[in-house]
């Protein structure tokens, strides 16, 4: 019993690290609570958990080890979708609207989390590295400890995203227009500047 709390509070402390960090999720998730709401937060983060749960299988079965030797091109291939993102999420910027009630379910928090975690090269470079290391050391104990690890690793990943979109979408309310888009070009210009942090260290 022990060992499993120690499981848990040691994943979450490591998620919690992650989550943290200025990122492309992260910005998906202030983007998207000022359209969405509070509700935009725990959506981004299952897209996000998504892709991990799809990863944590692969590193079930062993794939993890053999993708490593392709860090570089990931880091590439990466940072030009970040770019991409980014440009068109400035472009947006120019003629964005704060949604009404009745546009909320245009808006997409999942894909916004799913795309975000792809498209970022750190998290594929953290799960092939680091998050591998902690799976496999996890599975010497058994499916149900690498299986607490996960659960740790989200529970970080959901409470921190919903803190950000309750606080988001509380701002949402007195928020004008102009600064609504200056927000969001603003999180195009830190999406094109991962990117291009991500081209350098993929072309080093």
């Amino acid at each position: 019993m022990y060992e499993m709390i120690e499981m848990l509070a040691m994943s979450f402390t490591i998620g919690l690290t992650g989550a943290l960090a200025p990122g492309p999720t992260l910005v998906a998730t202030i983007n998207s609570s000022l359209e969405c709401g509070w509700t935009a937060g725990p959506k981004v983060a299952a897209g996000h958990a998504l892709v991990e749960a799809a990863i944590f299988s692969l590193i079930v079965c062993g794939l993890a080890l053999a993708m490593q030797q392709y860090s570089r091109f990931v880091c590439l291939l990466g940072g030009l979708a970040l770019i991409a993102f980014g440009v068109l999420t400035m472009n947006a910027s120019r003629n964005a609207r704060i949604s009404s009630q009745e546009d909320r379910a245009a808006t997409n928090p999942y894909l916004a989390g799913m795309l975000t975690s792809v498209a970022n090269p750190y998290f594929w470079i953290w799960w092939l590295s680091v998050g591998s290391a902690l799976v496999i050391d996890g599975l010497r104990g058994g499916m149900m400890m690498a299986g607490l690890f996960m659960i740790g690793h989200w529970g970080a990943d959901f409470g921190w995203y919903m803190l950000v979109s309750l606080s988001m979408s509380k701002g949402r309310d007195i928020l004008s227009q102009a600064n609504y888009r200056r927000i969001l070009a603003l999180c195009g210009g830190f999406l094109v500047s991962f990117g291009i942090y991500y081209l350098v260290l993929g072309i080093d």
